[in-house]
């Protein structure tokens, strides 16, 4: 049949059944395009003969493609799938199109900006060839990344949940627990059966108060978290501790719906934390109190004694003979006796009281609560009784005693330190009072010690600033209106107070450890001095005044001999050295031998206050000195009083006998010269003739011939 023809100008029928057919297709094709826009669905469309892909406005959006794309093949989209992902989706597809089911598969898309994009994809083949080839195959592609995302975070939720180390627990608004994860389990003993539905006050330890949780459900009320730590009670009734905290889950309308506590096991911790505290307050051996807890104990026990108006006695206890135990039967058995020696003391305390070991065989002890000193040495007799007991240590019986020291607090208001110092000080005049005793620290004495100390300190400190410097007073002989030398004197030129003489600061110097190093330093000066004298023309001897402790010191003859080879051209007799005769020498052997050996140095020696000691002719007779110095308190009054001029002429009279140079001090007017120059003695020195001056006044002096007058 032919069809039926028409001319070129004909018009289409609109309502012939085509058409109608034809406008009906346009319009569901237009409302379909219009729900797969509403759903957010990218369509595709796939000519399989020709491999060519067609996608509706969406598709095209979501592949970050331009809404003007027209199609591109399924070879070309398939570079854009993540490379790791290509081999499922050829999979997928490769199912549909063998005929076994529609096509899906979940694959990363990689954006033009980018980054990666989920998405699921789905399909179906809708046209077959005669032959049964797919033709065409129509899907949707929907972007599933924030499905994806939710989807990952909440399977990580549930398996931190799962898996968490620590334990969890979600409880409603009355503390009812709604669920727990396996920490929970293993770390409380209990079956998760077992716990679901209980009121978490099962748990609770009985350690912490109910005041403890009336505060924790007030916080979590006011600020929706509580942070801190609990002890609880395991199934089988073992105490274990938790470090954590707990919040609260709100809905949107900010109603508190759930709890959710995290707790860490601490109890490891807390044990260790426990057992290094106790390391670090007590001793190993013994397992007493140690310095640093024997310190807050102190503390404690000095507010107590002020509180209750009583006493606190603080104690320093040494052994006696403890090293010969060490020595004769090691370190092990020594060991235990400390060990003994620990338990005796503990044994002797009340509660109150607090027994240290300070390390060694040295121990502290603090008693609390003693009326009076008496009641004090009737426990210390009583515990020094205690020590002294025999004790038995693998087969061999020991013996040993104890030395104490002792200071009561406020008698002694020191602070903590220097109470067990005091103690300590003790302790030692116990030790030199031949041990198996005590002794009581006199706070007296010890305040005139620490004096004297600060005074030595003060000097130590002038000598140190170059605040000393020596003063020389001239000899000179009368008889021929000449200066014969000058003594050298200690001054104090003080930034404050002035001139400051020897007489207010050097006793408190003397029999210290620092009268050594000035003496030496006057030494070492007075010798400079005697070249600098040389040097400025006028050679003139110089005497030094030395004490017997210096003078008897193992490196004075030493010290003297380096000090002279400085000047290897100073001539023999420059220095001369004034010992006083008021001295009281206990071996007058050994001082003669020691100036023996110093005037083979080419030292002279002098006999200072000659008249003031009672050893005057055992010196005159034993020491080798060449100059006898009459003493300036017998010069002075000898115009006026008799008794003074006839030990004047005493001197001067044994002087002339015993063949020894003469000189008189404390001249101070013409009638002492002419009197002292008539009785036989030339050589003087005094105020009457020139007060002691610094170097350059002295050469000032000399050269105005100031020694004549």
């Amino acid at each position: 049949m032919t069809p039926p023809t028409t001319s070129a100008d004909s018009t289409p029928d609109p309502h012939s059944p085509l058409e109608e057919a034809l406008a009906r297709l346009a319009e569901s094709r237009k409302q379909l395009e219009y729900v797969f826009a509403a759903i957010g669905e990218g369509i595709w469309d796939w000519d399989i003969s020709t491999d060519q892909v067609s996608r509706n406005t969406r598709g095209c959006e979501l592949l970050g493609l331009d809404h003007t794309f027209t199609g591109h093949t399924a070879a070309e989209f398939r570079e854009l799938i993540a490379e790791e992902d290509r081999l499922g989706m050829a999979d997928a597809l490769q199912h549909c199109l063998s005929g076994h089911g529609p096509y899906h598969c979940e694959y990363r898309v990689r954006h033009p900006s980018g980054r990666l994009v989920w998405v699921r994809d789905r399909g179906n083949v809708v046209e077959y060839a005669a032959d049964g080839r797919p033709l065409r195959m129509i899907g949707s592609l929907s972007d599933i990344s924030l499905e994806r995302e939710a989807s990952a975070n909440l399977r990580l939720t549930s398996s931190v949940f799962r898996h968490a180390h620590e334990s969890i627990v979600i409880t409603d608004t009355s503390a009812n627990i709604l669920d727990v994860n396996d920490a929970f389990c293993r770390i409380t003993g209990y079956l998760r059966s077992e716990i679901i539905g209980r009121n978490t006050r099962f748990l609770r330890s009985g350690l912490q108060t109910s005041e403890f949780y009336t505060d924790m459900w007030q916080r979590l009320i006011r600020d929706g978290v509580w942070q801190g730590e609990l002890w609880n009670r395991k199934k089988h009734g073992e105490l274990f501790a938790q470090l954590g905290n707990i919040s609260a889950v709100r809905n949107e309308a900010g109603q508190t719906t759930h709890y959710v506590g995290l707790f860490s096991d601490i109890t490891e911790i807390k044990e260790s934390q426990r057992h290094l505290e106790h390391l670090a307050y007590h001793d190993a051996l013994t397992q007493l109190p140690n310095r640093s807890l024997l310190a807050d104990r102190m503390q404690m026990a000095l507010a107590q004694a002020e509180r209750n108006a009583t006493l606190a006695a603080v104690a320093y206890l040494d052994l006696d003979g403890f090293k010969p135990v060490n020595d004769s039967h090691g370190h092990d058995v020594g060991d235990l006796l400390l060990v003994e020696i620990a338990r005796r003391l503990q044994a002797s305390s009340r509660a109150g009281d607090t027994v240290a070991r300070m390390g060694g065989d040295e121990f502290a002890l603090i008693y609390n609560g003693l009326e009076h000193s008496e009641e004090c040495e009737q426990v210390f007799a009583r515990l020094l009784a205690g020590i002294a007991e025999p004790v038995t240590l693998r087969g061999r019986e020991l013996q040993v005693s104890a030395s104490i020291g002792i200071t009561l607090f406020p008698l002694d208001g020191a602070d903590p330190d220097t109470l067990l110092r005091h103690a300590d000080q003790a302790m030692y005049m116990a030790k030199q009072a031949g041990g198996n005793c005590f002794h009581l620290f006199d706070p007296e004495r010890d305040r005139s010690l620490r004096a004297h100390r600060a005074a030595v300190a003060r000097v130590e400190s002038a000598l140190n600033d170059r605040e000393l410097e020596l003063h020389y007073q001239p000899k000179v002989d009368i008889r021929r209106n000449r200066i014969i030398g000058v003594e050298a004197l200690l001054r104090w030129r003080h930034p404050q107070h002035g001139v400051i003489l020897p007489g207010e600061f050097l006793p408190a110097v003397m029999d210290s450890d620092f009268e050594i190093e000035l003496g030496n330093w006057i030494l070492a000066t007075a010798v400079d001095e005697i070249q600098a004298f040389a040097d400025a023309g006028h050679p003139l001897p110089v005497s030094v005044n030395v004490s017997p402790n210096h003078l008897a010191h193992p490196d004075f003859i030493a010290h003297l001999q380096a000090l002279l080879a400085r000047y290897p051209r100073l001539p023999s007799g420059m220095l001369e050295l004034e010992i006083l005769e008021s001295t009281s020498f206990s071996d007058i052997g050994a001082v003669s031998r020691i100036m023996e050996a110093c005037q083979q140095l080419g030292v002279r020696f002098a006999l200072d206050d000659f008249g003031t000691g009672y050893g005057s002719l055992t010196y005159l007779r034993r020491l080798p000195v060449q100059t006898i110095k009459i003493d300036q308190s017998f010069v002075r009054d000898m115009l006026e009083d008799n008794d003074d001029l006839a030990i004047v002429q005493g001197v001067i009279g044994l002087a002339a006998a015993f063949r020894r140079e003469v000189i008189a001090e404390g001249v101070e007017t013409a009638a002492h010269r002419q009197a002292l120059l008539a009785l036989g003695c030339h050589l003087i020195q005094g105020f009457g003739v020139a007060r002691p001056m610094p170097p350059d006044q002295l050469l000032v002096w000399i050269r105005e011939g100031e020694a004549g007058q």
